[in-house]
């Protein structure tokens, strides 16, 4: 076996010039005067704070030293052939040489791995930037933590030698298994290893090139089929330039709390904010919003606008006018986000990270920017969006693929793309205490930019009567024609306008003071009804603030108290969800349950949510309550439904969560099973891949250990992808790292319950890998899990699974679409991993880690001995069959059944485990 290893990342030739390369780093903030004599660039590279080079230039962590023999010089973290090629400490990010190898691989099987470490002590790979990305064919890769045990993910990539067919299969260059797949980073990572395993399959005339593997960490990469065959030594196409991004991390303390309790050695300067690692490891400073800068430096988060331009500035392009604040040149725009390009070929263009829109109108008063997207200019109906164009820590939110405004550009849907512009991310009161107030001109005025209840931001608007720039002093001109002034009035030169004559202005004074009269008995019985109202909002703020001690309010504050800031669970008002729900309309119900109410919300910044109201309000109902908001707060998992927050001041406690548009697995298994189009079987391997992996994440990769203890079928949701999301914590229980198991009240539902917790009251793993056993036999036979038998008598589901195991008979018992489409090896191999979930002794099932890397296996196994791949004559398809219109159209969108616990009406929990004497113990 040859494996030629190359490392992008490597620099050829040793430092030769290097400047700092001695001196301590620093653990205080410093001033812009102390780092004067510091060096500000390497080449073209500017330097900033953290970063630098020279004793007392750097912080403790970032010390970089400069190659000046390279052509052009070369920024690298010290002790490390690590290139930067841009800094960036007010985003929080570093861009870097590229992270990734080549390998070449001889034909055969062949397994190789590749480990990472940070190459500094303040840098790591940031999760929200990065991701992983193989190209190569006929290999899987694994993708650990620090250790071999602690596997984050993994994919699998696969060929054909057909290039057509290739080509048709990446369209838009995601990389989705075919030459190309990619791992999403769940955490920031300080070191990592991959274990890639390359299997050969022998095409006819198979290119020799298709053994090359490159492995590489960047923030975008878009698959083309020459990538199989480049070399890519010297470079890459992957998204931007061959970078991989790194996150500044200050580690010396593990989060901010501690940090700020250390403040000799805090790193954020007085006007910053400070953000924790979403992984616990340290954390980073940034700028409010109405603030840029360096938040690293004292004094060093400055003001975001400049209203004075410079002369001579551009003021056209083609047919667009470009006014101030818009601008071309360097010092004619009032901040970058205003920078405009002016290009002989496209004209006035907006040119941002990842996009660029042509301009073809600018207007100042109605504060709009009308574009067309460059990269499709045919489209004229594009989605709504609101666009992050800014990096900085304060919009970092989990969910990446939505950014939020950052006070500069809105897009909506029109029939052209309309950009809705605000000045800055302040209010008109706050913005007039700024020195940096943009409104400049006499006779201008300021208006607050909102969006339903939402503020985000303010622009300027000469008063009526005046034309101009009110972004430039005295540049609202007068345009009324003085000999226009209708009848009774008079030209007022001093105020510019046409005013009231003497008399007139007489004969409405005294109008007005029989009016002010009349107006003041008013006023008296206005007041005395305005007085009578607060005193009832008194009273009913001290109700809700009384339900929200009672509810426990004052300990959920104290355990989500610890979140980050970007997965901060919120505690919402009464006042919220009534108003997103219309105060609880009927017309809003989603679906009513044993314990409670499901209601469909919106909230004000358009979310659309689901708000779950429980019936009861005995005290045990409660603390399940406030249990279920405890656990979620601390998972965040792509197959766990998303928590948004709870409401605490009513009777009942509330929460909400994500809403999720396609109903329930058991939706999917049980109802409407005569339609056309049935859940297919690699549907049904996938979803239960799905569910395993968020139920491992639980057991053993949550930050500390936590039971579900109400697995099965209706507490799987399914989005609008049909992707699993597992949901209900209510009975959910968390343990410390040092216990094995609990001993509790037994809960569950009839047909999930795991007979050994149900005899002993011990919950263990081991419990939830039982009901989870369960979830595949529905899968299996498409029967729930108490059903009717043959008999018309009541029956276990997993009795009679185990059963027709042991006679021989499972074939007869499937569901006819797994037995017309599924492999005889296949259907072997899970209903042997099946049978292993629901053994009766919990010692002798496997970890639920162990049943998502079985379910993987046979994942790959089944991509491998399929190829998924289309013949030249046939398009490519996806999955999962089943349209969300068409199968759930006389079925709630969301069924209440995930909320509530199912009861055992009529049937006897002793006999069903009666029925499972026979199982060998």
């Amino acid at each position: 076996m040859c494996i030629v290893l190359v490392c992008l990342v490597a620099v050829p030739g040793a430092p030769a010039v290097v400047h700092g390369a001695t001196g301590n780093g620093l653990l205080q903030i410093p001033s812009n005067a102390s780092l004067a004599h510091c060096p500000t660039n390497c080449g073209d590279v500017k330097i900033s704070y953290p970063f630098g080079i020279g004793a007392g230039c750097f912080r403790q962590g970032f010390e970089l030293v400069c190659n000046n023999t390279a052509h052009p010089p070369m920024l690298l973290l010290k002790n490390s052939t690590t290139q930067i090629t841009g800094i960036y400490a007010g985003r929080g990010i570093a861009y870097g040489s590229m992270i990734g190898y080549n390998i070449t691989m001889s034909p055969g099987s062949d397994t190789y791995y590749w480990s990472w470490e940070a190459p500094a002590e303040g840098v790591i790979v940031s999760y929200f930037y990065s991701n992983l990305y193989v190209v190569g064919c006929n290999v899987d890769v694994y993708m650990f933590g620090d250790n071999a045990t602690d596997l984050i993910s993994s994919c699998m990539s696969v060929c054909t030698d057909d290039r057509e067919t290739m080509e048709r299969a990446n369209v838009g260059g995601y990389c989705g298994g075919i030459g190309c797949c990619s791992i999403d980073l769940p955490r920031d990572l300080p070191t990592f290893m991959t274990k890639l395993v390359h299997h050969n399959i022998t095409i006819e005339d198979q290119d020799k090139a298709l053994s090359k593997v490159k492995i590489f960490l960047s923030e975008y990469y878009n698959f083309v089929l020459s990538d199989l065959y480049a070399s890519w030594v010297n470079t890459s196409n992957a998204y931007p330039d061959a970078v991989s991004i790194y996150g500044i991390a200050i580690t010396d303390q593990p989060d901010c709390e501690h940090a700020k309790e250390n403040k000799d050695s805090y790193a954020c300067n007085d006007e910053s904010n400070c953000s924790d690692l979403p992984s616990a490891r340290g954390y980073y400073c940034v700028c409010p919003n109405n603030l840029q800068g360096n938040p690293y430096v004292a004094n060093g988060c400055t003001p975001a606008y400049d209203p004075s331009p410079k002369e001579n500035c551009t003021r056209s392009c083609g047919n667009v006018t470009i006014q101030f604040p818009f601008g071309i040149e360097e010092g004619c725009y009032a901040n970058d986000n205003f920078r405009l390009n002016c290009t002989p070929h496209d004209g006035t263009v907006l040119d941002r990270r990842y996009a660029q829109y042509r301009v073809t109108h600018l207007s100042l008063d109605e504060g709009i920017l009308v574009v067309s997207n460059m990269l499709n200019d045919t489209s004229s109906n594009n989605m709504e969006r609101i666009i992050n164009f800014n990096y900085d820590g304060a919009n970092q939110l989990g969910e990446y693929l939505e950014p939020v405004v950052d006070g500069i550009f809105d897009f909506s849907q029109e029939d052209e793309i309309i950009i809705k512009w605000v000045v800055a991310n302040l209010t008109c009161q706050q913005a007039m205490q700024s020195a940096q107030y943009a409104c400049i001109s006499d006779n201008s005025n300021c208006q607050n930019v909102t969006r339903g209840k939402t503020d985000y931001g303010y622009r300027c608007k000469c008063n009526d009567g005046f034309h101009g720039n009110p972004y430039l002093t005295n540049n609202c001109t007068d345009i009324i024609n003085c000999t226009a002034c209708s009848h009774g009035k008079v030209y007022d030169p001093t105020k510019q306008r046409c005013a009231m004559s003497a008399k007139e202005h007489n004969l409405i004074l005294g109008i007005s003071t029989g009016v002010a009269c009349g107006l003041g008995s008013i006023t008296v019985v206005l007041g005395a009804i305005i007085l009578t109202g607060k005193w009832k909002k008194g009273i009913r703020r001290r109700i809700r603030r009384a339900y929200f001690k009672k509810n426990h309010g004052l300990l959920l504050e104290q355990l989500i108290s610890n979140e980050s800031t970007t997965n901060k669970t919120k505690i919402f008002s009464l006042e919220e969800l009534e108003e997103a729900t219309n105060n609880f309309d009927a017309t809003r119900v989603l679906g009513c349950g044993g314990h409670g109410t499901v209601y469909k919300g919106i909230l004000s910044d358009k979310r659309v949510v689901a708000i779950k109201k429980s019936k009861v309000v005995e005290q045990i109902e409660i603390d399940q309550f406030i249990n279920e908001v405890a656990v979620l707060s601390q998972i965040i998992h792509r197959n766990v439904v998303k928590l948004f927050g709870c409401c605490l001041e009513d009777e009942v406690p509330l929460l909400v969560y994500e809403f999720i548009s396609n109903g329930t697995l058991s939706d999917l298994l049980h109802t409407d099973t005569m339609a056309k189009c049935l859940l297919s079987w690699d549907d049904r391997v996938r979803i239960a891949m799905e569910t395993a992996g968020a139920l491992s994440y639980l057991h053993s990769a949550a930050a500390i250990p936590i039971f579900h203890r109400d697995v099965k079928s209706s507490n799987i949701l399914m989005d609008n992808n049909f992707t699993a999301k597992v949901s209900d914590f209510g009975a959910s229980r968390s343990l410390s790292l040092d216990e094995t198991h609990v001993v509790t009240i037994v809960q569950g539902t009839f047909g999930y319950l795991d007979p050994e917790y149900y005899h002993t009251g011990e919950l263990t793993e081991k419990s939830d890998v039982y009901s989870f056993g369960v979830i595949l036999v529905e899968l299996l036979t498409r029967k729930k899990p108490i059903f009717i038998n043959c008999l018309g008598a009541k029956q276990s589901l997993s009795s009679y699974f185990v059963e027709g195991f042991h006679e021989g008979s499972l074939m007869e018992i499937l569901d006819s679409q797994v037995v017309e489409e599924a492999d005889q090896e296949d259907i072997n191999d899970i209903a042997s991993l099946t049978k292993a979930c629901l053994r009766v002794k919990g010692t002798q099932r496997p970890t639920m880690k162990e049943v998502e890397m079985r379910l993987q296996f046979l994942t790959t196994k089944m991509m491998r001995k399929a190829q998924k791949l289309p013949k030249n004559d046939e398009e490519i398809e996806p999955l999962l069959c089943l349209n969300g219109r068409d199968l759930h159209t006389h079925t709630n969108p969301l069924n209440p059944a995930h909320l509530t616990y199912q009861g055992g009406s009529g049937y006897s929990l002793e006999l069903e485990f009666a029925s499972s004497n026979y199982l060998p113990r």
